[in-house]
């Protein structure tokens, strides 16, 4: 073993595994060391405008590195997997029950709502942040959100502030956006997440060969995950700013969960608990289904209530954490946490997520890996936690165009930014729409409407191949419209499908 040390063979023959764990050790120390040097040589490259902005962000990324290098496999022990005591996870009814106090404007003073806006469009077919594609009525996730949040200040008089956890991805084209909103009742801070290098799979040294964003550097950095906003909101300044504003908690949802809504009764619990018994970290839990058998769920574990991701199951147990009938609820990613606590736990170095590896091919074929965590996984680090059960109104999120089917239908009215399920609507299930491969992107979907169909009644929706609809058509029960390869379904207008299956080819044609 020329290369690492002469002096490791001789202790390797004497105790051959004593000798393999210093071996490994070294090969760590030596990784790390590698890479500290090639993170030096990068910042000798960044303007002197980003010097101090990147080197904070590589001092994060050295402990996530590190931390990587230490811990090896599922950093879970399945056996010590417990069910959450029964207080744990609260019903939302409970605390509903309570009602609300004559002077909501004071609670409302202590909060700011952060949005997850770190996102691209790309799984959508779009250019840009995900959060300017429009969803309802020509406005945005942004339009809706503001608006939301302009509704509560004018009513209440209060002064919650909008705050935007952007990423390099996103920063520029949101804060071009954000001018049109100088005349609203809400005030918008914005702040970056930190840019991390994308690893080499083999050598484990960043692939990129200097700071640009461009060029062939231009998939050599990622945004590491939500679980990065501790870091990153203490860094910005922005968590200090708010503290001295007087604000308690903060909000934190993805900006496309349209059902993320400030929940007055959550906000009321938090700020009448003892003071000394203040919960500081509050995930919003609710039931799965089918759909949600990969979603994150709340456990009991060495004591703690802590998140579990399927990412952190072994194997032998996937099939068991899927199971509907073990882990009945998954995080819905709206989470209400005490902006001192998050103050004192990053001034500790006591923030303990889990590191989530995603492994990535670049376009050249090159393997690469990104480490990154998750927001909700911080919250075996806080002090009385809890679970509220929320319904599932509160989780909307649009990740397809089959969601965004959904929520620009009649299925939803929309008030003030907020998207309530139609009083017309029967049952307060959504339906199951699966578009296929023609839809996928917004530009290709929008085209295939004339008008959205009215879908009131439905229950199931698949669509197949290439497939249009006409104007005012509607849609009943079950569904189920395959067009295939080389034919293509024009559904007319006016028409009226209940319980039905349409193949074959049905062209219509203007005259």
């Amino acid at each position: 073993l020329p290369c690492y040390d002469q002096g490791l063979s001789s202790s390797l023959s004497s105790n051959p595994n004593a000798g393999m764990v210093e071996f490994q050790e070294k090969l760590k120390l030596q990784h790390e060391n590698s890479m500290h040097t090639e993170l030096e040589k990068l910042l000798t490259t960044a303007k002197p405008s980003e010097a101090e902005i990147s080197r904070k962000d590589f001092e994060g990324f050295k402990k996530l590195f590190h931390r990587f290098l230490q811990e090896k496999g599922p950093s879970i022990d399945w056996a010590k997997i417990q069910r959450p005591p029964k207080d744990s996870i609260q019903p939302y009814e409970k605390i509903k029950l309570k009602g609300l106090p004559a002077d909501v404007a004071s609670s409302l003073n202590k909060l700011a709502v952060v949005k997850l806006n770190g996102g691209l469009g790309t799984s959508m077919g779009c250019k840009g942040p995900k959060s300017l594609i429009s969803v309802r009525n020509e406005n945005t996730f942004l339009d809706l959100t503001v608006q939301q949040i302009e509704h509560l200040n004018k009513s209440y008089n209060a002064d919650v502030p909008l705050v935007l956890m952007n990423s390099f991805n996103t920063d520029e084209d949101t804060k071009k956006i954000l001018q049109k909103y100088t005349h609203h009742h809400v005030k918008i801070h914005t702040f970056n997440q930190s840019r991390y290098p994308r690893i080499n799979k083999e050598s484990l040294l960043p692939v990129a060969t200097n700071m640009g964003l461009t060029g062939e550097n231009e998939e050599a950095w990622y945004p590491p995950g939500h679980g990065d906003i501790y870091t990153s909101f203490f860094n910005s300044g922005l968590l200090d700013k708010l503290i001295a504003e007087g604000k308690e908690y903060i909000f934190v949802s993805n900006i496309d969960n349209l059902g993320a809504t400030v929940d007055l009764h959550i906000l009321n619990h938090l700020m009448n608990q003892p003071s000394d018994k203040r919960c500081e970290f509050v995930m919003e839990v609710t039931d799965k289904t089918r759909a949600d058998v990969k979603g994150g769920t709340l456990t009991q574990y060495d004591g703690k209530l802590r998140l579990l991701e399927i990412a952190q199951v072994p194997k032998a147990h996937v099939d068991e954490f899927k199971s509907v009938t073990k882990f009945k609820i998954f995080n819905t990613n709206n989470l209400w946490i005490s902006l001192p606590a998050i103050k004192r736990l990053h001034v500790k170095n006591a923030m303990d997520m889990e590191i989530i590896v995603n492994p990535k091919t670049l376009e050249g074929g090159l393997n690469v890996i990104q480490l990154e965590t998750a927001v909700g996984a911080a919250m075996k680090s806080f002090d009385n936690v809890l679970g509220i059960n929320v319904p599932r109104s509160r989780f909307l999120p649009v990740k397809t165009t089959s969601d965004l089917l959904l929520v620009m239908s009649n299925l939803y009215s929309m008030n003030a930014g907020s998207l309530t399920m139609s009083p017309k609507r029967e049952f307060p299930t959504t339906p199951h729409v699966k578009l296929g491969s023609s839809f996928t992107k917004v530009r290709d979907f929008l085209k295939r409407f004339e008008s959205i169909p009215d879908m009131l009644e439905l229950d199931h929706l698949t669509v197949s191949g290439d497939v249009t609809f006409g104007k005012q058509v509607t849609l009943k029960g079950t569904v189920i419209i395959i067009a295939n390869h080389g034919d293509r379904i024009d559904i007319p207008a006016g028409a009226i499908l209940e319980n039905k299956i349409v193949s074959g080819n049905l062209r219509i044609l203007d005259h």
